[in-house]
Order: structure tokens, then sequence, then C-alpha cells
């Protein structure tokens, strides 16, 4: 589960066995896979940054001043800024552990003090994040490096974007499996790219595909949904019919769904990395025509709710296949084509 980091990161900048057995004991609860990784990566950024500040491991609980520290050292610039904030990044892009001495991110820097708080709910203990100083500040440091909104993917894949893609996938294992990937990943509700590699071949059902042409997907585990939910997909018509193909023509009977395809053109035992549907998308987009920077794996998920949008679907219906937690995230791609049909935007005619 250990994400590699760089090798020659000193102690201070490593997990302390007491934060290996906690991060150990939150994976056995069920914390998923990739908010565990999230995790371990942010306490290292952040024990690393605070010895790099102030000399001094992590405390639990850790100070106010300690935290209002980090929020003010990432809300700013750094590029043409000397001081004590600029020495301290320095070593950190020295390290490996920042890219840069930009001002990173919002939402990077409220994934890390999620994960600082984490673990401080971890041991029962108050955050300091909660403190009215340095709730403000955060938001104030929020509000002066916000930018326009960046989509996750540059443009959405709609359905006639999708054909385009499955249009270049010819019958060798490598396109049917490719037409197959794509198919599921947009058509079961825009699944994100780790929870299509993590599929089995044991979470697709088949017994009711000979009869009515529908086949069940077993998500184990996803973003919003825990194990024990294992919520149950339906897939039907072409992207049923490409995801069957595949099973029959590879004879998969367990084991990863989606595979790396060899050379000689063959499926082999091992599991898909989760980034692998970036690659797959990227080089499908060239064969298509389109830029390999059109759109990202997130544009099957956008793309997927825009054109349930298109073709009016109820925002309910959409979210019961995206798993969406939120109606309100949704619903933005609904706003976004509600909007274009507004029949104030004709007012001045043709």
């Amino acid at each position: 589960m250990r994400t590699p980091l760089p090798s020659a990161l000193p102690a201070y900048a490593q997990i302390s066995p007491a934060d290996e057995e906690a991060l150990s004991e939150l994976f056995r609860k069920g914390t998923p896979p990739n908010t565990l990784r999230a995790w371990e990566r942010d306490l290292t950024y952040i024990a690393a940054w605070k010895m790099a500040a102030f000399g001094q491991p992590l405390a639990w609980p850790e100070e106010e001043r300690v935290a209002l520290r980090f929020v003010l050292d990432h809300a700013v610039d750094l590029t043409e800024r000397p001081g004590a904030a600029r020495d301290t990044a320095m070593e950190l892009i020295a390290l490996g552990l920042r890219l840069g001495l930009a001002c990173p991110a919002p939402a990077t820097l409220d994934r890390r003090i999620a994960s600082w708080r984490a673990f401080h709910r971890m041991r029962n203990l108050p955050s300091p994040f909660t403190a009215p100083l340095v709730a403000q500040t955060r938001q104030k440091a929020r509000r002066a490096a916000a930018g326009p909104h960046r989509p996750k993917s540059a443009r959405p894949v709609t359905r006639d974007i999708l054909r385009r893609l499955l249009a270049s996938c010819d019958a060798s294992i490598r396109g049917l499996r490719d037409r197959a990937m794509l198919s599921l990943a947009f058509a079961s509700g825009g699944r994100r790219r780790s929870e299509v590699s993590a599929l089995n071949v044991e979470d697709i059902g088949l017994d009711d595909f000979a009869a009515s042409g529908l086949v069940w997907i077993r998500l184990v585990e996803t973003k919003t949904t825990r194990k024990g939910q294992a919520p149950r997909l339906p897939l039907k018509g072409p992207a049923a019919r490409a995801v069957v193909h595949w099973l029959e023509v590879t004879q998969l009977t367990r084991g990863p769904l989606f595979r790396p395809v060899s050379k000689s053109d063959r499926a082999l035992p091992r599991r898909l990395a989760p980034d692998a549907l970036r690659t797959i998308l990227r080089h499908r987009l060239r064969l298509a025509g389109l830029p390999e920077d059109f759109a990202s794996p997130h544009g099957l998920r956008s793309g997927f709710l825009t054109q349930a949008a298109l073709d009016g679907a109820p925002l309910a219906a959409a979210m019961q296949l995206s798993l969406h937690r939120s109606a309100v995230q949704a619903q933005k791609y609904y706003a976004d084509v509600e909007i274009t049909e507004n029949p104030a935007t004709d007012l001045l005619g043709d």
C-alpha cells in the first residue's frame, strides 16, 4: 500500500511506527486504498514541513501557531518572496516533496489540512484548525488564491465523441478490451478510472444477459461507498455486448476483468494499472483524429452526466448510476446544458 517516495528522505520525513500502525488500523476498518495513500503522502509532507520550519517533529495535538504558520506558508507565491517560508519550501523541493515555489492550489491545501485533522480525530484529540484565528485565516487564504474553476477534463466525452473512439477499436484483443473498457466506464454511470481497473470477472453478473441483454456490475468499493454497500449497476445495449464479447474471446473466468495486452495480442494475467484508462483514452483519441488532451478519463464521467442532461434524463436517475453523493455537484453538469436551452438566450433572435 505504500506509495513510493524519494529514497533520500531523512528520518524525520518518514512515517513513524505509531503513524504506520494507525494507518494500518484505518485500512482494516475499511478506509478506501486511495484515501489511505493520500493520507500517507500528506502526513509525510506535513512532517517534513514542520521539521524544516520549526526543527521539531509533529506533535499530537499540534499547536495552533504551527497550524497557522502552515496555512500562511501555503497561501502565497514564494517565487519572489525571500524569508523563512521560502527557505522551508526550498528544503521541501530538495526532498522531492514540493514541485516549486508557486502558491499551491487551494484544493491541495484543503486536502493536506483534512489529512492532518483526520489523524487528530483518530487519536480523539482536538484539531488546531478549528481555532477561530486559524479557521478565519484559512478561509481568507482560500479566497485570495481562488481562480477560475478548472474542470477535471478539458471536455466531456459525450455519446458522439465516445462513438468516434469506439470506431477506432478493431477486432484485435487490444481493440476488444478498449471497446469494452470505454463502453463500461461511460454507460455504467461514468466510472472513475480506479473503479474500472479494480473490477474482477467475478464482479460481472451475466445471469440476465441471454434473456434480456442485461449485465450487472458489482462495485466492491468506490469513492462514495464502502465494501459493505457494494452497489450493483446495470449495463445494457452495446456496452453490455462489448463486455460479454471481451469475456467470450478471452475466456476469462476469474481475476482482473481488464488486463494488459502483450505485443502478440494476448491478454496477460495481471491487472491493469489504476491509471491505464488515461493511456488508453489518449491512444483512442489520437486514432479518432482528436488531440490527445481533448479529454481526460474524468471526461467519461462528466460526459455521462452531460449526455443524461442533453437527453432529458432526470438528475436523480443519473445519480443512481453515477453514485454522486452530492446533488449540488451533479447538478453542475445539468445546469451547463439547461442554460443553453433557456429562452432568454434568444432574445435577439437568429
